[in-house]
């Protein structure tokens, strides 16, 4: 949550410190935008390895915070498109090493029937700091009279308060430390035990992804129509606040067999929500679209999770998350491009019309596969 509340601060603001200070493009940002959460989902993969082969999760997990907290000074001090790529690309590299672990180590210590749950609070809590960042950006902006870099040095408060809490506040669990196969290397050969199940699990997450751009462009889109600078990051708040209200309960409905309908109503939302963004007029229109696309988030996110984790061995968790992670990775890559492009090109209009288009051809794979969608509870 701390990590968040110092993240969001700065990533509510950056798209529109990015082209209204350093002067760049909606295709520059989705281009960065989308190599920087690439880079974190890729990195998850190797993260993931180590940590099943050493089951010292927690110490990635430091490391990874550690090198999040370290970049934060970098944005204030940004005169380039340059030091934000170094500084966005290094960021994600510590919530790529931190990742994999933290959603691993979250199995290991969670009941089976509750983990649904678990994941569903952990992107509640993760929401509230995307709540309380976004919200403290608002509140520095009016108050240092729109002075970016002075805002993002607060961010750097929260980040290193993050790392100390973890160092000093979380314990790796006794059974995993000490697990008998914590020495035994993990082969090429133990990534076909994963089952067809995951796999599946992989392939909607992918679509869906492609489907789902950054949400940078929630923030442009914002500005588009003329909202305030100093107010823009209210789209991150309101985003955030939605996805925390639905993240829990539709983890609860995930225990109780819901995961296939709850995927289906994310996609459906999310083509609502591109649809009121592509005819927004207004800034009542944006905070519309944008509401609808936090209820796209919750319905889906946590799920996705619990269905990683449940559907990997055990002693796999790690490197089935870094997988998982690594496709989405490219397929969000591949999306912030294309979003920027249409952007610039074309302009946001046609942008989300298109996301709107590749959501509506993931549901109908959902839908296509009646076997697999029944191992979903569908």
């Amino acid at each position: 949550m701390l990590m968040d509340v110092s993240s969001e601060l700065i990533h509510s603001l950056l798209p529109l410190f990015m082209v209204t200070v350093l002067g760049a493009s909606a295709f520059a940002v989705g281009i960065i935008e989308g190599i920087a959460e690439a880079t974190a989902m890729i990195i998850k993969v190797f993260s993931g390895y180590v940590s099943d082969r050493f089951r010292k999760r927690k110490l990635l997990v430091v490391l990874g915070y550690g090198i999040a907290a370290l970049t934060k000074p970098m944005f204030p001090l940004a005169t380039s498109l340059g030091w934000i790529v170094t500084a966005r690309f290094v960021d994600r590299i510590g919530k790529g090493i931190r990742g994999a672990p933290r959603d691993a180590l979250i199995a290991d210590i969670t009941p089976e029937d509750s983990r649904g749950a678990a994941y569903g609070l952990r992107q509640a809590l993760d929401t509230v700091g995307a709540v309380a960042g976004p919200l403290l950006a608002i509140g520095a902006m009016i108050w240092l009279a729109d002075n970016f870099r002075a805002v993002f040095w607060l961010a750097t408060i929260p980040a290193f308060a993050a790392v100390a809490l973890l160092i000093f506040g979380v314990r790796e669990p006794k059974q995993v430390a000490d697990g008998e196969a914590a020495g035994k290397p993990i082969a090429l050969a133990d990534i076909k035990r994963l089952p067809t199940r995951y796999w599946w699990i992989v392939a909607i997450a992918a679509v869906m992804t492609l489907a789902r751009f950054s949400e940078a462009f929630l923030v442009l889109r914002a500005q588009s129509v003329g909202m305030a600078i100093a107010w823009v990051p209210l789209v991150m708040v309101l985003m955030s606040i939605v996805y925390a209200l639905v993240s829990y309960p539709a983890g609860v409905l995930a225990d109780r067999g819901r995961q296939g309908a709850l995927l289906s109503a994310g996609l459906v939302a999310l083509i609502l929500a591109d649809v009121v963004l592509a005819k927004a007029g207004s800034v009542d229109g944006v905070l519309a679209g944008t509401a609808v696309w936090g209820v796209h988030m919750g319905l889906t996110q946590g799920v996705l999770s619990a269905l990683v984790a449940q559907t990997a061995p055990a002693d796999l968790r790690g490197t089935a998350f870094g997988l998982f992670n690594l496709v989405s990775g490219v397929a969000l890559l591949v999306a912030s491009a294309l979003a920027g492009w249409l952007w610039t090109a074309y302009g946001p209009m046609l942008t989300f019309y298109a996301g709107a288009a590749f959501t509506g051809l993931a549901l109908l794979g959902l839908w296509l596969q009646p076997g697999q969608a029944s191992k979903l509870h569908l």
